[in-house]
């Protein structure tokens, strides 16, 4: 990793200072949680058993009229049996946000985890009291169950984004983000495979994890192929394979005929594997006549690529006590220097090197008090243009305290460092500076505990300032636009719902 991520005294600084402050949890609070869960999971299964148990006595009246025959009513009742358990009928898993954020002069402004000059790399920030966006992710399962005992999934997710306030949006796009199928406990799978699935369409890989307040994946593997998840190829040995395609936009081939243009498709073969805590993944890519992208003089678009992962995967913070955390190591060459967005970047080099570190955890410092540090740092080079270097790092701290059972305070604090040099790529300079940005977040919700209870809406302020010298790095960006230049506070309201 380049130097110049560790040689920043604040940064070095900020990182200590995050993590040397945590404390042992409480354990009262994370089984009051965890009681809590099963409480709701023993609800809804009774509420399963119920509806079944309406079903089973119709069936039976139906038999005893003379409707069914016993084998009909034997078999209706099997898949009575399986809906009650989960493991067949229809499921739907939501994930949405939608929030107003204003300036001081009470009109929107940008805003956004990735709205520093260094996102459009990965480099994103805090997103507590920073998304002026409406999205929602809509997620549609059907699970069947079949007598041989083999199960099937299948899968169709439903997306679509905006930015505006307004009710309707012209512009605004439904996408459909996955729609693949699912099979598992096949009988003619043994030996290796005997715990094995394998699938097939469109999809997010099963094992992306991310760091959510920062809005970032760790790593993000996603298109359309192909896939076997759980070989046992030891006892402590579980591996993945896949093939996933993706396509990258059209692009010019000839710079003096802007108008002749070529297309190619990223190809990802990627290898899986845990062994115990830790994960191990291998990815090669490639992409047929990428080569052919005009990127400038004397420098060749990459048609191939290697990238690597090795993650942990905790479950205490960091061995100080009760909560979990996830670390991750990602390097890159190639069409593999997009270490997060596997397949996603066209334009990279073929000399093109990056490699990530990625850091979080949360905890209870208190019955009521909650905290989760996270670390994002990267370091890139030969990435657009020959020479050019990209160095940042992201440091967040979320902050939560429940006062009552259906209200909390939150409060979260970022900063970013980055040293950017493009080499003129895309119009861009060269700039070096600073981003912070600090949150309070009143909340409501209608259960406190843990980071991951949802739905709430809050409401919140937020401080937000960078050096001035950000403002001419890219001349399309926010920053530096009218009314955004920094040392500014912003005011918003947002709900986030998923289950």
């Amino acid at each position: 990793m380049n130097t110049a991520l560790l040689r920043n005294p604040l940064v070095a600084a900020v990182a200590v200072a995050s993590f040397g402050m945590m404390g042992h949890a409480v354990a009262d609070s994370t089984d009051l949680e965890q009681r809590l869960l099963e409480l709701e999971n023993r609800i809804a299964a009774a509420e399963q058993r119920a509806a079944a148990a309406e079903q089973r006595a119709e069936l039976a009246e139906a038999q005893a009229e003379g409707r069914l025959s016993t084998e009909e009513v034997e078999e209706r009742l099997a898949k009575v049996e399986r809906q009650a358990s989960g493991e067949e009928g229809f499921s739907f898993n939501v994930y949405a946000r939608s929030g107003l954020l204003l300036g001081e002069d009470r009109k929107s402004i940008e805003g956004g985890p990735y709205v520093t000059p260094v996102g459009g790399l990965g480099g994103a920030v805090g997103r507590l009291g920073n998304e002026p966006d409406t999205y929602a992710e809509a997620i549609l399962n059907y699970r069947m169950q079949f007598d041989n005992g083999a199960k099937a999934l299948y899968r169709t997710m439903l997306a679509s984004g905006t930015t505006t306030s307004n009710d309707w949006d012209d512009d605004s796009n439904l996408n459909v983000r996955q729609v693949y199928a699912e099979f598992s406990n096949l009988p003619s799978f043994t030996g290796a495979f005997e715990n094995a699935s394998i699938w097939a369409g469109k999809r997010f890989d099963r094992d992306n994890f991310d760091i959510h307040w920062l809005d970032s994946d760790f790593i993000f593997l996603a298109g359309t192929g192909a896939g076997i998840y759980d070989m046992q190829l030891a006892d402590n040995w579980r591996s993945n394979f896949s093939l996933y395609g993706r396509s990258f936009s059209d692009f010019p081939v000839d710079s003096e005929d802007p108008g002749d243009t070529g297309s190619t498709d990223s190809l990802i073969v990627t290898s899986n594997n845990y062994f115990g805590n830790w994960q191990w993944m291998l990815n090669g890519l490639s992409a047929a006549d990428n080569d052919e992208r005009d990127i400038g003089e004397n420098q060749d678009a990459a048609d191939s690529g290697f990238h690597t992962m090795v993650a942990y995967h905790g479950d205490s913070f960091f061995g100080l006590g009760e909560g979990n955390f996830k670390l991750a190591l990602l390097h890159g060459q190639g069409l593999g220097a997009q270490v997060k967005g596997l397949g996603s970047d066209g334009d990279l080099t073929d000399d093109a090197a990056a490699t990530r570190l990625g850091i979080y955890g949360t905890t209870y410092l208190a019955p009521t008090w909650r905290v989760a540090p996270a670390i994002l740092a990267e370091t890139s080079e030969d990435r657009y243009v020959e020479g050019d270097q990209y160095d940042w790092a992201t440091l967040n701290v979320r902050l939560a305290n429940e006062l009552t059972e259906n209200f909390e305070m939150q409060y979260e604090a970022s900063y970013q460092w980055m040293d950017l040099d493009s080499r003129g790529y895309n119009g861009n300079g060269a700039a070096e500076g600073d981003y912070t940005k600090f949150t309070i977040a009143p909340t409501f919700k209608p259960q406190v505990g843990g980071f991951w209870q949802r739905p709430e809406i809050r409401l919140f302020a937020s401080w937000s300032d960078w050096d001035e010298e950000l403002n001419g790095y890219d001349g399309d960006d926010a920053f530096g636009s009218d009314g955004f230049t920094g040392g500014q506070w912003s005011f918003g309201v947002q709900t986030e719902v998923w289950f």
